[in-house]
């Protein structure tokens, strides 16, 4: 491992273009969370830079697709390995860029590179079929092609992972990439792309620019007829914005969107197991998470045990810089992005509720706040309504398994959600009964490369990670052959 200026000044901070490191337009600081300042610039791209991606995309994709599928996947299985090859940089950018302690950034390198490990596998498997038309004679043959050249915008919060679980599946579908990461963090991803070019992905396959005008750079690309797929992860807001746009050359899309997912403590639930998943989905990432567990719907004989427990657990953790040993809890990403979370608790105390730890930022250097947790806490109040995107838990109560899903279900959102009860009957009722596409039973961190990751309602469309992944990037033809 380099020491962390050695590490910086090697990092590439230009565009990814057609296999080469380009500049662009005006350059744009990169801010440590941890402590407000910049940790260096990089190339800020123009639209006419973004358009230069996704030429080289285009020009690339035939040939791409034409690739052996072992070939494509031999390349992916090369890239995780040299990611894992390189954890300890990975991490230590990704801490200092988005300010999440080392040990979670180690795991989410470990998590982020499975990605390339499983879709390597994947890309040999994509299969059609062949049948004999059921009024006999005719045979019916599917097959399965790449979809073409991929747009993919990913978030600030997981920015190793969010891109490889676009990259791994494009490319082992036969498709192209253009990867659009997030402004705040775009180091991560500038790595990735030199990792995909040391292991010798053929220029044009991945391509990536990064810009502080995602409006004005996106948007020609979204128009553009030879972009045939746009996959993003954010904000259900962006999303929309998004969707509009690629509703008007029906472009395919995947897109993994905003969340508020509902904690059940059922009446059954094991208080030790459902304090420590309780901590898990809540303060993973800092609670930056879309699948951060956002409203605590806990059974009124168990929530004045639960809440202490939650309290002294949750207000116990060290926050500090995520470079240190001792932290537990990184910064938030932004000095904004604090006084939104800030203003969120105080409309629920003044809506009711009450402070059992934290509830204020603390001051000095960087962007931090006390982890916090809420009692008493009202169905109206904003915090419950609302993506909370930090290390806030407001905690309400249910008497029977019934208004617990009634709770649960009374959002727009529907990503994931958790139960923890004893009584498996029961909390597998429960777990049927929500309206999420991925619900944590009994456990607290679920996401996993090879399981389906997504949402219904307005958290999303599609499916990423799986064996459902891949099918993102392929599309269907059917062949009538008459014999």
């Amino acid at each position: 491992m380099l020491d962390t200026f050695e590490l910086i000044a090697k990092l590439p901070t230009s565009h990814y273009i057609n296999g080469e490191w380009t500049g662009g337009e005006g350059t744009l600081d990169v801010i440590n969370p941890a402590t407000g300042k910049p940790i260096t610039q990089v190339a800020d791209a123009s639209a006419e830079v973004a358009m230069s991606a996704l030429d080289a995309a285009v020009a690339a994709q035939d040939e791409w697709a034409a690739t052996d599928p072992r070939v494509r996947g031999e390349l992916l299985r090369a890239a995780y390995e040299r990611i894992i090859e390189r954890a300890d940089d990975f991490a230590t950018v990704m801490t200092m860029e988005m300010g999440k302690v080392l040990a979670e950034s180690r795991g989410e390198v470990t998590y982020g590179a499975e990605f390339f490990r499983w879709f390597a596998e994947e890309a040999v498997r994509v299969h059609g079929r062949y049948g004999v038309a059921p009024s006999g004679g005719n045979r019916i043959i599917t097959m399965k092609q790449p979809v073409g050249p991929a747009l993919a915008i990913t978030p600030w919060n997981f920015p190793l992972a969010m891109g490889t679980r676009k990259i791994g599946p494009a490319l082992a579908a036969g498709c192209t990439i253009v990867l659009k990461p997030a402004s705040a963090t775009p180091l991560t991803s500038l790595l990735l792309m030199e990792v995909l070019h040391e292991v010798g992905v053929p220029k044009g396959v991945v391509n990536c620019f990064v810009s502080s005008r995602s409006g004005s750079t996106v948007a020609p690309l979204i128009a553009d007829p030879r972009l045939r797929k746009l996959t993003f992860t954010g904000s259900t807001e962006v999303g929309k914005r998004l969707l509009e746009q690629a509703s008007q050359r029906v472009l395919r899309t995947s897109m993994e969107l905003g969340g508020n997912a509902p904690f059940l403590v059922l009446e059954s639930a094991d208080l030790d197991r459902a304090v420590e998943g309780a901590v898990a989905a809540k303060m993973r990432n800092i609670g930056e998470a879309c699948t951060a567990a956002n409203r605590f719907l806990v059974h009124s004989s168990l929530a004045e045990e639960f809440t202490r427990r939650l309290g002294e657990r949750i207000g116990g953790m060290t926050v500090g810089n995520g470079l240190e040993q001792a932290s537990e809890v990184g910064p938030i990403i932004s000095a904004e992005a604090v006084d939104d979370i800030l203003q969120l608790v105080n409309d629920a105390v003044d809506d009711g509720a009450t402070v059992v730890t934290g509830g204020s930022r603390i001051e000095g250097e960087g962007f931090f706040m006390k982890p916090t947790v809420l009692a008493d806490v009202r169905t109206t109040s904003r915090v419950v309504r609302e993506e909370i995107f930090g290390p806030v838990a407001p905690v309400m109560t249910f008497d029977t398994a019934e208004e617990a899903i009634e709770i649960a279900n009374s959002t727009e959102f529907g990503l994931i959600a958790y139960v923890f009860g004893q009584d498996i009957s029961e909390a597998v009722r429960v777990a049927e009964g929500l309206h999420t596409g991925m619900v944590g039973l009994n456990s607290g961190v679920i996401s996993n490369p090879a399981a389906p990751f997504g949402g219904v309602k307005e958290s999303g469309l599609g499916r990423e990670g799986g064996f459902e992944g891949i099918e993102e990037y392929l599309e269907t033809k059917y062949v009538g052959l008459s014999l």
